[in-house]
């Protein structure tokens, strides 16, 4: 494995080859701190790679001029050749909190840490993973700046923000420009998946509808939906100043989806098996109907799958989800879609255990990106590893692939001649046991 590790890392040096400096070597030394330290911060690197230097990384990092989105876009091609392609390959979005203290790093803010479950002072990143089956990595990321950030440009410039990207974006419209790019990249995806926060967003949903995009969303309890075609209307006003003005209408009323829930007989919901899960199959109850969704704005509404999901074990534990997939898509295939999602949620906690995608010491824009180009490089590589290794180890996990590495690629806290000397030691010892017992049998 650290053979295969070291020609991963090959693969990648040209990104990191600039005009006037070779920084290879620090990518290298900074991937292996990422697998192998137990703390992914640099001060805790070097302590462990061999021939590591912390002002080397740092400069790395925070200041050379490699590009991190060439490293990101061969990473997405190369999670495409893995797990692209297959009729179950989704592309997963889904924003991630990191905690920090102090007011500098980019884009911290007291805003909602979803990890924590509450407001926090942190940064958040809006990621996109592709995900097939049980396999998923993070293929994207987009920095997610608060309106405190974009209205203040002398604290944008102080932390190295291009003027592009000054002017604040939504966390749709940060997913929504992934989505783009991953398309445009060649990414091979057959539905994109993603929470509440962009379901709720009406905008959103009809951007991807116009591209084309198959989607599985979930949406607020208080989404609207109608159970029968609104069929709009145009209607022409008179303003008070004799201008004409034109708006659509509809006799049809609209009903939110949790009332609509209560309207529905207990014996309405299926029983549907989604998957097998390390504790047996996960097995939840799911309500489906096609309904009508209409903004009041448009001369025409859209006719989606309405999908509620409910926990059998925790029955008060409800999720809605819209989709615009064909009208012959059975319920259990949506179901099963929606359930998807959960291996974005995974691919965070892989990323924080095992990459670092939460240890860093960077403030500045550009170290930020550096960064989260490198975690997502070390995620590829134990994507890698697992779906190479699946039919000999199906239950390989990157934490077996980090403690693997661990002891596999050269440390500089390891004295190599000592483990050559206890390994010596240990086989004398069982040698002596085996002839002790040899002896013993002569004997009788």
């Amino acid at each position: 494995m650290g053979h295969r590790f070291v020609r991963f890392c090959h693969r990648y040096a040209d990104h990191f080859r600039l005009k006037t400096r070779d920084v290879a070597l620090q990518s290298k030394h900074y991937l292996q701190g990422l697998v192998q330290s137990p703390k992914k911060n640099m001060e805790r690197m070097v302590e462990v790679v061999p021939n590591s230097d912390e002002q080397a990384l740092q400069h790395f990092l925070s200041n050379s001029n490699w590009q991190e989105r060439p490293v990101l876009d061969q990473v997405a091609l190369e999670a495409d050749q893995l797990i692209g392609g297959a009729e179950d390959s989704a592309l997963l979005l889904d924003e991630s909190g990191i905690s920090k203290k102090g007011t500098r790093s980019v884009g911290v803010s007291r805003q909602w840490n979803g990890r924590l479950g509450k407001v926090d002072n942190c940064q958040v990143g809006v990621f996109a993973a592709l995900s097939r089956g049980s396999f998923a990595t993070l293929i994207d990321v987009r920095l997610y700046l608060p309106r405190k950030w974009t209205d203040n440009k002398a604290r944008c410039d102080g932390a190295g923000i291009p003027i592009e990207a000054q002017r604040f974006k939504t966390k749709p419209e940060l997913a929504l420009e992934m989505i783009r790019h991953a398309s445009a990249l060649g990414v091979r995806y057959n539905w994109i998946g993603a929470d509440g926060l962009y379901g709720n967003d009406p905008t959103f949903l009809r951007a991807l509808d116009e591209q084309g995009e198959v989607f599985l969303i979930d949406v607020h309890k208080d989404q609207q939906i109608y159970l029968e075609d609104p069929e709009p209307r145009r209607v022409e006003a008179v303003q008070k100043r004799g201008r004409k003005s034109t708006r659509w209408q509809s006799e049809s009323t609209p009903i939110r989806v949790d009332q609509w829930l209560k309207q529905r007989p207990e014996s309405a919901w299926k029983r549907e098996v989604l998957r097998d899960g390390t504790k047996g199959t996960v097995t939840v109850e799911i309500l489906h109907q096609r309904v009508w969704l209409w903004d009041g704005k448009e001369a025409k509404a859209h006719h989606w799958h309405l999908l509620v999901r409910r926990e059998i074990k925790s029955p008060n534990e409800i999720k809605y989800s819209l989709s615009n997939a064909s009208e012959e898509v059975s319920s259990l295939k949506l179901a099963q879609m929606q359930g998807q999602r959960y291996w974005v949620e995974r691919s965070f906690q892989d990323g924080k255990s095992h990459a670092g995608l939460d240890h860093y010491q960077a403030r500045g824009w550009k170290a930020w990106h550096h960064h989260m180009a490198l975690v997502m490089m070390a995620m590829l590589f134990m994507l890698e590893e697992r779906v190479e290794q699946q039919e000999d180890y199906p239950l390989l996990t990157c934490s077996d692939i980090e403690t693997l590495l661990a002891h596999f690629l050269p440390r500089r806290d390891i004295d190599a001649d000592e483990v050559i000397r206890q390994m010596e030691l240990r086989h004398k010892k069982r040698q002596a046991s085996i002839d002790s017992c040899f002896n013993k049998q002569q004997l009788e």
